[in-house]
Formats: C-alpha cells, sequence, structure tokens
C-alpha cells in the first residue's frame, strides 16, 4: 500500500513557509506567486499553523478587513492536523475528507519533512487504480 512517503519521493520535501508576522497580503501574494493554496507558518524551525486561501476568504475578505494591516498570526489555523511519512495515502484521504482540509504537513521526529495536498492524494490514488486496471485487463486477455 501507498504511503505519504512514496508521495514525497515523488514531488519532493520543499515545503513554502512564513512566519507568524509576515503581512496576509504578502502571504496572499506568495501563495500566488507560487501557484499553491497553503503556507506552512514557520517560527524558528517550530511549526505554528497553516494558512491557506480559505482563511484569507473566509476571515478577510467575507468581513471586509484590511489584509495589508493583518497578520497572519491573526488568520491562520493553529490547530493543525498532521500526518507522519509512513502513513497510508488511503488514511490520510479519510483524514482530509473528514475534516475538509487540503493540505497537511507532514511530521517526522518533531520536524517537518513535506507538505502533502488533496490533488497529491488524488493523483496518487488514480495512479494506482489505473495501474490494477492494466494489470486485471492483461490477466484476462492471457
Amino acid at each position: 500500500m501507498k504511503t505519504v512517503r512514496d508521495i514525497l519521493a515523488k514531488k519532493g520535501t520543499e515545503v513554502l513557509s512564513i512566519t507568524p508576522s509576515t503581512s496576509v497580503i504578502d502571504a496572499v501574494k506568495a501563495m500566488a506567486h507560487q501557484k499553491v493554496g497553503a503556507l506552512v507558518v514557520l517560527e524558528a524551525g517550530k511549526l505554528k499553523g497553516i494558512i491557506s486561501e480559505q482563511d484569507y476568504t473566509r476571515k478577510v475578505i467575507l468581513t471586509c478587513l484590511n489584509a495589508e494591516q493583518m497578520l497572519v498570526q491573526d488568520i491562520m489555523t493553529r490547530q493543525v492536523v498532521v500526518t507522519r511519512p509512513d502513513q497510508s495515502i488511503h488514511e490520510v484521504m479519510a483524514i482530509m475528507t473528514d475534516r475538509r482540509i487540503r493540505h497537511l504537513p507532514v511530521m517526522q521526529d518533531g520536524g517537518l519533512v513535506g507538505l502533502v495536498s488533496i490533488g497529491d492524494l488524488v493523483k496518487e490514488i488514480i495512479s494506482e487504480q489505473q495501474y490494477i486496471i492494466a494489470q486485471l485487463e492483461h490477466y484476462i486477455q492471457s
């Protein structure tokens, strides 16, 4: 069974991050520039939270607040759900579906080692299913 480690081996372990004292507008610009939906919030190398496009939309835009005057720490999600490299992609998909979250930091031995998105999981599951289908078709034809 495929694990988070398998996904990280393909996509890499680079994690885009910002600090809690970054302005919200700078965080949104960074997400747009990097074409990502979330950034991990680190302070002194420690995971402090995560900020996503949803945080911005729900906590800034819909409440008519000024993103230039707000800091990431004002809107970031502090109770971050995380995963481990050895967790199966099916377990992680269930967690993300149940919690309605799109990004999970990957932690090992207290350190951040990667980030997986719902898109990463879907891509891997589809690939796995296509492989199984090909094997079954080969079996049927033999």
